[in-house]
């Protein structure tokens, strides 16, 4: 039982292998209930305080480089009334591409050079942040991704985002300038900033 107070609340396969836990036991706890399987090979102890974004979490510790992004970054953010179905995530043009059968993830290819603008973290359970793009940066990727998530769906973050106290639309347009989408996203901010 020591071996079992010894794990994280939140922990992957190696880590209880290598505090000598035999992977029989470890499908033991999981069938039960003494751990929670989030995804394959990420666990959450039962005994643990419970998980805000237990999706986000599983995928942290899936794909540790990934951000969680657009939808799901906007929706973190209270941008959108819209819930993705599957949790999108953004990883390094240059890395590989995870493969996450559960929970249901849309994965998106952002450029390296860019990867690190606007970097945030939202606490998916006590005391475990995950990687999340910040409200500025998933405004400027909705604008960039708008034809294929849709414009109104962009505008309505964008307009959501400005009547926030928080709103920082200098940050927002030097974003927009360095992932190249200045022209559309300062178009759109006159136009909702004139209404």
């Amino acid at each position: 039982m020591s071996l079992y107070a010894d794990l994280p609340a939140t922990f992957i396969t190696g880590q209880a292998l290598q505090l000598g836990i035999h992977p029989r036991q470890l499908y033991s706890w999981r069938d039960t209930g003494k751990i929670i399987e989030l995804t394959r090979g990420a666990f959450r102890r039962a005994d643990a305080p419970a998980a805000t974004y237990p999706d986000l979490l599983a995928i942290a510790y899936r794909a540790p480089a990934a951000v969680a992004c657009l939808l799901t970054a906007a929706s973190l953010h209270d941008l959108t009334d819209d819930i993705p179905p599957a949790v999108q995530i953004a990883v390094p043009r240059s890395g590989n591409r995870p493969r996450i059968s559960y929970p249901p993830v849309e994965v998106f290819q952002f450029h390296a050079e860019t990867f690190d603008l606007g970097l945030d973290s939202v606490e998916a359970a006590p005391g475990e942040p995950v990687r999340v793009y910040g409200p500025e940066r998933t405004v400027v990727d909705l604008m960039r991704l708008r034809r294929r998530i849709g414009e109104p769906i962009a505008l309505i973050a964008l307009r959501r985002y400005l009547s926030s106290p928080a709103a920082r639309p200098g940050e927002l347009l030097e974003l927009a300038r360095a992932l190249d989408v200045l022209g559309p996203t300062r178009a759109a901010l006159d136009v909702l900033e004139s209404a």
